[in-house]
């Protein structure tokens, strides 16, 4: 072998260990990504900082560093103090290039202080009673993980309504049953009992045995015990309500369960319905290149890959799609999206309302970030959710297709 031989075959060896290693960053890189996607992320940081308060200014005022959460208008909550304190926030009545002065509505736990402080959409803090002011009751139903704790707001109408349409609210992914708040005093209105649960991997729930999300594909079973819940006290069939990742797993209850058939309509507030444009939309955020968030795909849904990101079994993200689903489903929606949401594009949503403009009702929706839909216009949400309930406890119930039987 000549010596220029020799050096063109170390030169292919030198650029076949770079490959390799090129292909191994990349994937790695793919797992770290995907792996974060179905972790819960429990431990919230403050992200916002408290420059001043003023409680006898009139009206009372709290000056916040300017972010592109604090300047958007609307009703707000903010938390201090590890959750020691609670404030709840309204319009923003100055604002400069640093900071946004917004109008303090109410102190409910602590002082707020100069500092740093955690924003929240949620508006509402605690369990309905203390936080809404209206009675509940703290109840646990039974789950394949066991016992999973769940807020009842029972009907002002009595045993009748009991007997009748309940309304069963899911929250998003990394949220709490807090994020359902915001909907109780509307469905209330309308005579519907409430029931608020929680589910797999929940802070005060129990865990899958992995420990991790699967985005809606196995979740969906909590949310059907929570029906069966119903059912069994008295509830003829129920309304679901879901946000964010708790549209996508209404979705999966709705057309996975045994008792679909008892799910009257669905409504759906910055709902996943496209897990694939999710994921790559993180990915461009994060300055990733987009074949991360694609290489994710198959680390999900094959045996070997789900091991490597945690979870309990293969995940099929196109089981999760309802775009291309679209012709499955048989039930009223209600879907509010905000074109300015920043976390769960409204593409697809937009999509599904374009392949089933018979079913799915659009709610359009601007200036609003990820479920914050009801911060910026909370009586318009009122109104819109309960007209569209209202309908459909009007009509005969509509009957979903069931895939129950393919798992």
């Amino acid at each position: 072998m000549t010596s220029r031989a020799r050096r063109l075959g170390r030169t292919g060896l030198a650029l076949a260990a770079l490959a390799t290693a090129a292909a191994a960053a990349v994937g790695a890189l793919a797992t770290y990504f995907t792996r974060k996607v179905v972790t819960p992320d429990h431990v919230k940081p403050d992200d916002v900082e408290v420059l001043d308060v003023d409680l006898v200014a009139q009206p009372p005022t709290i000056t916040l560093a300017r972010t592109p959460e604090t300047q958007v208008q609307g009703r707000y909550g903010l938390w201090w103090d590890h959750r020691g304190g609670h404030a709840r926030l309204g319009e923003v009545l100055q604002m400069d290039d640093q900071s946004v002065v917004r109008h303090l509505l109410a102190v409910e736990e602590g002082t707020p202080q100069p500092g740093p402080a955690r924003w929240n959409q949620y508006y509402f803090s605690g369990p309905p009673a203390a936080s809404l002011g209206l009675a509940h009751q703290d109840v646990e139903f039974d789950t394949d993980l066991g016992p999973m704790p769940a807020w009842f707001v029972p009907s002002e109408l009595g045993p009748s309504a009991e007997r009748g349409t309940w309304a069963v609210l899911v929250h998003g992914r990394g949220a709490t049953r807090e994020e359902c708040l915001r909907a109780v005093p509307p469905l209330h209105a309308l005579g519907l009992p409430v029931l608020v649960p929680s589910y797999r991997n929940d802070l005060d729930a129990p865990s899958d045995p992995s420990g991790r999300y699967h985005l809606g594909d196995s979740e969906w079973r909590d949310v059907e015990a929570a029906v069966l819940w119903a059912l069994a006290r008295g509830a003829r069939d129920v309304v679901l309500v879901g946000w964010s990742m708790g549209g996508s797993i209404v979705l999966q209850a709705a057309t996975r369960s045994w008792v679909c058939d008892r799910v009257r309509a669905v409504v759906l507030d910055a709902p996943v319905v496209d897990w694939h444009d999710v994921l790559e939309h993180q990915s461009r955020v994060n300055r990733l290149p987009s074949a991360i968030g694609r290489l994710g795909y198959p680390l999900l849904r094959h045996p070997w890959g789900r091991r490597l990101v945690g979870l309990e079994h293969p995940l099929d993200l196109h089981r999760l799609d309802w775009v291309t689903r679209a012709a499955e489903l048989r039930l009223p929606i209600l879907l509010i999206h905000s074109d300015d949401d920043e976390f769960v594009p409204n593409g697809p949503s937009r999509a599904l309302a374009r392949a089933r403009p018979d079913l799915v009702r659009v709610e359009p929706w601007h200036e609003a970030r990820h479920t914050k839909e009801w911060n910026t216009d909370p009586e318009r949400w009122d109104r819109v959710v309960t007209r569209f309930v209202r309908e459909q406890l009007a009509h005969p119930q509509a009957v979903a297709v069931s895939d129950a039987s393919t798992g």
